[in-house]
């Protein structure tokens, strides 16, 4: 009989969580404005609001952080991650920031004016937000299979090139400044990109002159689905697979709250010195002196060792196990979810599971909040409240899918948290024509909206 694959690590530590009731939880969401972001953490019984700096670091890391030079400037933890990023991902230049989002502002504080278009596939909420707060337009060129949850494409992250091309041909060089690929891409479902597909946009970058960018926070998972999936990569190793995904790249941003198995931080990491010496203006102006960035050196040092076990294949396979585990069990209870399972979360499809309630009311939300009341699980909407409203028109986006996405921290949650959160999704599910109402929005602010919403139920 073949051995079953088991976790590569043994749990050392463990925190206690409470199980709260239903009329607990019921209060809690109304006073929260229906908006999960405001809940305590303490009313959350199991966490899957997203997989971004939830995870729970290693003994190595946690000895990395005792080991943190915390010199203003030249900390030698600076230069531990220097050399990481140069050998995995093949970098000579990079900028220490506190999080993914300040990597794209100070980034894109260089390359982003008033006018530009921004192509990319499925751009994430904090990417679109960068790129609209300047007065440009992000466009999407996602493949369309990426957006029918049935269709089982291995690759659905994938950038059409097809639709890419058009873009380039359509607007003067002077007003897209570059192209973005995020692997893997969250909006279409923590769907990745194959290295043919990089390839391609690479190629249709050099034919335009284009930088090509990636939004590097899950760029392991990727290179893991590359290996699984992609005709003659399965024998190569997951580190020689991520050099040659980043080898298409001029550059790359990171929150390295993701694939770096960290509680904080990112990262911007650049092959031109000159675009460096730019963006280096903004990172002291935003962050703080180049070799910090805004993090202590304890962090710096956590960020290296965890890009090191983020691209180990047995813990790669664990974790996204555990993912398709989770996506498996829903399915079996008939919930609609996006196929493929992703790489860092579960998707259900709110438009079948509530499709007798308008799109105005927000479906995705809707299911958020029933699957909160029903097991105390906090998940999030990626749907029209997301979407937040047209720049110009200020009127709602609505977009194809509206998704309840449940986000998995790594190293975190066993099994038997999989098999509730699936049993507490199988009983939404079953009691979804109960349900006769969604929300409607009290309060919004001007962008990024889904952050600070107060919502209020709508009764029949």
């Amino acid at each position: 009989m073949e051995l079953p694959f088991a976790e590569p690590y043994r749990i050392k530590m463990v925190e206690s969580i409470r199980c709260s009731t239903r009329e607990e939880r019921e209060q809690w969401i109304k006073e929260a404005g229906y908006n999960l972001f405001n809940l305590r953490s303490d009313q959350v019984f199991i966490d899957l609001l997203t997989d971004s700096g939830t995870g729970a670091m290693s003994d190595k890391q946690w000895s990395e952080m005792m080991l943190g030079d915390e010199s203003y400037a030249g900390a030698s933890s600076y230069y531990k991650l220097k050399a990481a990023i140069k050998d995995l991902l093949g970098f000579d230049h990079f900028l220490p920031t506190h999080q993914g989002r300040a990597a794209e502002n100070v980034l894109f504080s260089v390359l982003v004016k008033e006018g530009n278009v921004v192509p990319g596939n499925s751009h994430f909420d904090t990417t679109k937000g960068h790129i609209e707060f300047r007065k440009a337009e992000a466009i999407d060129c996602t493949i369309d299979e990426a957006f029918d949850t049935t269709i089982d494409h291995p690759f659905k992250g994938n950038l059409d090139l097809g639709k890419l091309e058009d873009v380039l041909k359509k607007y003067p060089r002077e007003q897209v400044p570059l192209i973005i690929v995020t692997i893997t891409c969250n909006s279409s479902g923590g769907q990745p990109v194959s290295l043919a597909n990089i390839k391609g946009v690479r190629q249709l970058a050099d034919k335009y002159n284009v930088p090509v960018i990636f939004d590097s926070a899950r760029f392991a998972e990727n290179a893991y689905f590359i290996k699984t999936r992609e005709a003659g990569q399965q024998d190569r190793s997951i580190r020689e697979i991520v050099a040659e995904m980043f080898s298409y790249a001029d550059g790359m941003t990171m929150s390295s709250k993701k694939d770096a198995i960290v509680n904080i931080g990112g990262f911007i990491a650049l092959r031109d010195p000159e675009l460096f010496r730019q963006a280096s203006v903004f990172n002291i102006m935003f962050e703080g002196f180049l070799t910090y960035g805004g993090l202590a050196g304890r962090d710096l040092n956590a960020i290296a060792q965890g890009l090191y076990e983020g691209t180990e294949f047995d813990y790669l396979k664990s974790r996204i196990n555990q993912v398709a585990m989770l996506g498996r069990k829903m399915t079996d209870f008939g919930v609609p979810v996006q196929m493929p399972y992703g790489g860092h979360a579960i998707f259900v499809n709110a438009n079948e599971v509530l499709s007798h309630i308008p799109k105005e009311q927000f479906r995705a939300q809707t299911l958020a909040v029933e699957l909160y009341i029903e097991a105390g699980v906090r998940g999030v909407e990626i749907g029209a409240i997301m979407a937040d409203r047209d720049p110009v028109t200020r009127e709602n986006r609505y977009p194809e899918l509206e998704l309840l996405r449940l986000a998995i921290p790594r190293r975190t949650y066993t099994n038997d948290h999989m098999n509730y959160v699936a049993v507490a999704m199988g009983n939404v599910y079953e009691r979804r024509l109960q349900i006769k109402t969604g929300f409607a929005i009290e309060e919004e602010a001007p962008i990024l909206r889904h952050f600070t919403v107060k919502l209020s139920r709508i009764w029949e």
